[in-house]
């Protein structure tokens, strides 16, 4: 691909990540191109092309193995209002470079003469272990807001320092975070949820700039023993493995609330299926979490009634999630013996998938209480209720016997009773 642009005399660069990554010694198979063709001349040169940014200049071209690559020519901000830039084509491969965030980001590659170009001494930075914006920090994170987010997510990813001048500009552009659509937001989230062995790092960092309180305030105030839970968790990504993502959401939330997770997310515009899931886990970790710690930092497991209780409380598809926050929680504080999770853990699922624990486990329904005589109506929900919490207390009870007499005594007037 560059070979086409450069034998058709357009000078071609590989820029970005993926040059960022071969430096430190990590895989990354999306290499970008930066030319001195137009987006008219890189489609005129390819068969195989997709308009994905015509107006910012960036062409998408497929390789022979269907992968696409961003072939972006040479360009330069004319303006911008900290999300939307307008560019210019015509610029030199120096310009090009100096629009971009971190000096880290902005070294290039000619993969032909096999020799790197870098004006901002980004290699100097990546064996320093820092992150630094090119030129004026202020002046790259007011072009594009992102950047201070993508600065820290950047420095815990690779366990970097953030340069003094530029963790001063992501502090002052705290305020203007504002500006950034909840996508962008809820994007660089995931993506530090994905791509960060220990997310706390970035999360703190987050906090300290002011970034929570402007982008996500529920999460302005958010503890380092709630950041540390996070790490605890196992990193999202792998295919099969969707719940990742969802427990070390719930994990950043676990200390606010159902309610408020609830409308935290809906604000961020994640997925219904996710909301659902993250607001149930915190909900429950907020209604079980005091009583249940307390009794575990004494070093006593709750007995088997109780668990039963919480295993309903809970849910029984939602249990294992449940423990594992638990765990990360209790982890994170050190409050209680690791031993003692996993006979937890051992117990609630036993209980949960073994043991009479929601109404499709009585030993009778509501056409069966209806045939004993019980009218169809609120009364009948309420004794299946009742029923069910004396069969969590003593799974024994849970016959079609017993519980039909037991059933025929509730429906009875009080005034037999």
């Amino acid at each position: 691909m560059a070979r086409t642009l450069q034998q058709a005399g357009f000078e071609t660069w590989c820029v970005g990540g993926a040059v960022r990554d071969a430096l430190l010694g990590v895989a990354h198979l999306d290499w970008d191109l930066a030319t001195a063709a137009t987006p008219t001349q890189v489609r005129k040169l390819f068969r195989r092309t997709i308009p994905v940014g015509i107006e910012f200049g960036t062409v998408g071209v497929l390789d022979r193995d269907n992968l696409m690559h961003e072939v972006t020519t040479f360009r330069r901000d004319v303006k911008t209002d900290g999300r939307h830039a307008v560019v210019e084509f015509g610029a030199s491969l120096d310009e090009d470079l100096a629009r971009r965030d971190f000096t880290i980001n902005a070294i290039a590659y000619d993969p032909i003469d096999h020799r790197l170009h870098d004006p901002f001494g980004g290699q100097i930075d990546l064996n320093r272990r820092v992150v630094r914006a090119v030129g004026d920090a202020e002046a790259r994170l007011r072009e594009d807001r992102l950047r201070a987010l993508r600065a820290i997510r950047f420095a815990a990813r690779f366990g970097f320092d953030i340069e003094h001048e530029t963790w001063h500009a992501i502090v002052g552009s705290a305020p203007f975070l504002t500006r950034l659509s909840p996508e962008r937001v809820k994007q660089e989230i995931e993506k530090t949820m994905e791509q960060v062995l220990a997310p706390s790092t970035a999360f703190a960092r987050w906090r300290d700039a002011g970034a929570f309180a402007s982008v996500v305030p529920t999460l302005a105030q958010v503890s380092d023993v709630t950041l540390r839970a996070i790490d605890a968790l196992p990193r999202p990504g792998l295919p099969g493995r969707p719940l990742r993502k969802c427990l070390r959401l719930a994990a950043l939330f676990s200390d606010v609330g159902g309610k408020q997770t609830e409308r935290a997310l809906r604000d961020l515009r994640f997925s219904n299926q996710d909301i659902a899931t993250v607001s149930a886990l915190v909900d429950r970790w907020s209604r079980y979490a005091p009583n249940l710690t307390a009794t575990l930092s004494a070093g006593i497991l709750p007995d088997a009634a109780e668990l039963r209780r919480l295993a309903a409380g809970v849910g029984r598809l939602r249990v294992a999630a449940f423990v594992r926050l638990a765990a990360a929680r209790w982890s994170a504080a050190g409050a209680v013996q690791p031993l003692l999770i996993r006979r937890l853990h051992r117990r609630m699922l036993t209980m949960a998938f073994r043991e009479p624990i929601e109404l499709a486990d009585l030993a009778v329904d509501g056409d069966d209480l209806r045939s004993a005589g019980i009218a169809t109506g609120p009364a009948l929900g309420r004794i299946l209720h009742a029923l069910l919490q004396l069969v969590i207390e003593d799974p024994a009870v849970n016959t079609r016997q017993a519980l039909l007499a037991i059933a025929r005594h509730l429906g009875l007037p009080s005034e037999t009773v």
